[in-house]
């Protein structure tokens, strides 16, 4: 699974969680003193095509550190054909550095931001883009959601594009929002300052207190204070962002709306995280999705929206108080309805839920379909067991996996014209080191954050957005989770026929961007 290059894969994250329980500890934590490194902003010739070519060699070594920290950037024109109007933009590629205003810890971030031209910035909105892992960078949402250029997909097929197109993504959101796309500290091309290191911000805290430098320092830097401010994190970037939202909040900065994308808000309630160990009921409805599918749930339901309300149901109370008993040290076996409805809905084997009714999602995607692995951020994506989209673990990622990096590459250097010694690094395999301690717990549950920062500001609104064929981060264990901070008229939970990059699907990103718009809109009237 060496090329794996995206977010979390559960099967490394129950290893990496399962040696965090016993050893009791991880990487990341620390600080680093009150000492403040230095930032410059060195005097330098500006190209007359706004190029930045820096002579610096970033690494993503758990003790790498810069000297200094530059903040400088490439800044290129643009134009966007979009909704009827043309919308001209800048592309502000560079880094900015993110101070610790307490211990003087810093970071030097990378970002690129799209900002649209001639726009009152006290009423135009801001949004800070970020993935997860943790070890990966912004390149997923960069390039395939809501920028001014997005990758051609063919997902859910599992042919591989060829050659690769990079497009006008008439999808975008420079019409509602300012994007920018920042990533974390020992990915892209972001490293930390000296006297910190990497290592410094690989945890659930540190991490969150580092975005938290950067989105000050980015707002102070761009005049931004009044501007309505937008989080968007994906995937571990969803607990990132209620950690980063509470933070910011009792900093004095106001969050007006955040979106979790893909969300994986309390690591404890995820069967997937924990294998075997807590029930899997918040995984059922995307088995029964992902069998309707392939057309294998029995009797095929007549209407998807019904058949999803009657698994949730189900899930809840058939399943739950049976699941419960199963795990229990009395191992109480199935009763037979349970069993029943578990084979109409998804198509497996009476003896199989007979033997393992908490059935966990890697035995789901491996025994679904004979001779074929199902992928885990898309189960609609798969592949023959030996084959080459297998070999990775994840057929549905080792279909753009390729496509993204190379793309990734080419685009910094050839359209945002910005380049340094060394390549972007798209994804750094630091699960291992990473600190998942947080309030006490030995994996984050981040609902009560985003409670706090709720409670700091009411008029705060949520949206959580999960696509029905995800079986890393389910839809329904996200509504789970969601439900616990109680009826709000400002929290709002979206499906998506997807899966966990909601947007690779072009149906569902024209789906989400209507939804995102809508979202935008009860902001600004706030406003």
């Amino acid at each position: 699974m060496a090329n794996i290059s995206k977010e979390y894969r559960l099967t490394a994250l129950a290893s990496a969680c399962a040696a965090l329980l016993l050893a009791g500890c991880g990487g990341g934590g620390g600080g680093s003193g009150a000492t403040t490194p230095p930032v410059t902003t060195p005097p330098v010739t500006t190209p007359a095509d706004g190029s930045l070519a820096e002579n610096i060699a970033y690494s993503g070594a758990a003790t790498a550190s810069l000297a200094t920290a530059a903040e400088r950037a490439a800044t290129v024109k643009g134009t966007l054909a979009l909704n009827g109007a043309t919308i001209a933009y800048t592309a502000t590629t560079g880094h900015l550095t993110g101070t610790d205003s307490r211990t003087g810890r810093a970071a030097s971030f990378f970002y690129v931001a799209y900002t649209r031209d001639g726009q009152d910035l006290g009423k135009r909105p801001v949004t800070f883009f970020y993935n997860g892992g943790p070890g990966s960078a912004s390149m997923w949402l960069h390039l395939g959601s809501f920028a001014p250029k997005r990758i051609v997909t063919q997902i859910p097929s599992s042919v591989v594009a060829s050659p690769v197109q990079l497009v006008d993504n008439a999808e975008s959101l420079i019409d509602a929002s300012d994007l920018v796309f920042v990533d974390a500290v020992g990915t892209g091309y972001s490293q930390a300052v000296a006297p910190a290191t990497n290592q410094d911000y690989w945890g659930v805290d540190t991490d969150a207190a580092g975005f938290r430098d950067f989105v000050q320092r980015y707002v102070a830097v761009n005049g931004r204070q009044a501007s309505p401010k937008v989080l968007f994190g994906e995937s571990y970037g969803a607990p990132r962002t209620a950690v980063l939202a509470n933070l910011l909040e009792t900093a004095g900065v106001r969050v007006d709306g955040v979106v979790l994308h893909s969300a994986i808000m309390d690591y404890n309630a995820n069967c997937g995280v924990l294998e075997a160990a807590i029930s899997c009921e918040g995984y059922i409805p995307t088995y029964a999705a992902t069998s309707n599918y392939y057309k294998l749930a029995s009797p095929a339901p007549f209407d998807f929206n019904d058949f999803m309300r009657e698994l949730r149901g189900f899930s809840a109370t058939g399943y739950r108080s049976a699941a419960q008993a199963f795990l229990s040290p009395a191992r109480t076996p199935p009763p037979q309805t349970v069993v029943t409805k578990l084979v109409s809905y998804t198509g497996i084997p009476a003896l199989t839920w007979q033997q393992d009714l908490n059935y966990t999602p890697g035995s789901y995607a491996r025994n679904l379909l004979p001779g074929q692995l199902l992928g885990r951020y898309d189960a609609r994506v798969s592949g023959a067991v030996n084959g080459p989209l297998a070999v990775d673990g994840d057929p549905s990622l080792t279909v753009v996996n390729n496509p993204f990096i190379t793309t990734m590459r080419s685009y910094l250097a050839g359209t945002l014209k910005y380049s340094a010694l060394t390549n972007y690094l798209n994804f750094n395999d630091i699960i291992g080191r990473w600190n998942f301690r947080h309030d006490g717990k030995e994996l984050p549950d981040t609902i009560p954050d985003l409670a706090a920062a709720i409670t700091l500001n009411p008029a705060m609104k949520v949206l959580a957005q999960s696509g029905y064929h995800d079986l890393a981060t389910p839809f329904y264990q996200t509504e789970l989770d969601m439900a616990r901070l109680g009826a709000n008229p400002n929290i709002q939970v979206r499906n998506y026929h997807s899966g966990h990059m909601i947007y690779l699907d072009d149906a569902a990103r024209s789906a989400q961007r209507a939804d995102l718009v809508s979202f935008y809109g009860g902001i600004t009237a706030g406003k």
